[in-house]
């Protein structure tokens, strides 16, 4: 997807002095920059901090929040908490399938814009169904409700 700035990551390490304590923070602004920890990067860093790749590829893959995949722009979580199960959120899911032109099994869309997660409970229950774009809520989802979101989320871009 994008092409690894190194200089951007040597700035990200001498901002950490080098210090592979800190490499969950390391790690985060990697993914805050690309949206993923790229392979390349991850072996950059890893012979930079004289650490192995196959401990960052541990860390990475430990936490949740860490993706060893391309993620788009915009990260869109689907609530599969029971309140939201109940309301429906598995048609909330497939409206923005349908919208953005991905299939559950797709990574990311083939503009590069979105990511569909389903996840556990966002906590948001009195809501339901919700779902969140960049950690942002989106209350009482419709399947319709979910297409003018992806249109507005394109229209934004087209901008």
């Amino acid at each position: 997807m994008n092409e690894i700035d190194y200089g951007f990551i040597d700035g990200i390490l001498e901002a950490h002095g080098n210090d592979k304590s800190l490499i969950i923070s390391i790690m985060q602004d990697v993914q805050k920059e690309y949206r993923y920890l790229p392979e390349e990067a991850l072996r950059y860093i890893a012979d930079k901090l004289g650490i192995s790749t196959a401990k960052l590829y541990g860390v990475a893959t430990f936490y949740e929040n860490f993706s060893l995949l391309p993620k788009g722009k915009y990260i869109i979580k689907v609530c599969n908490g029971t309140a939201c199960h109940v309301r429906k959120s598995d048609n909330v899911q497939e409206a923005l399938y349908d919208a953005t032109g991905m299939t559950p099994e797709d990574n990311m869309s083939a503009d590069g814009l979105f990511t569909i997660e389903r996840v556990a409970c966002l906590g948001a229950c009195g809501l339901a169904p919700v779902c969140t774009v960049n950690d942002v809520v989106h209350a009482v989802m419709t399947p319709d409700k979910a297409r003018r979101l992806i249109a507005e989320l394109k229209e934004a871009e087209n901008e």
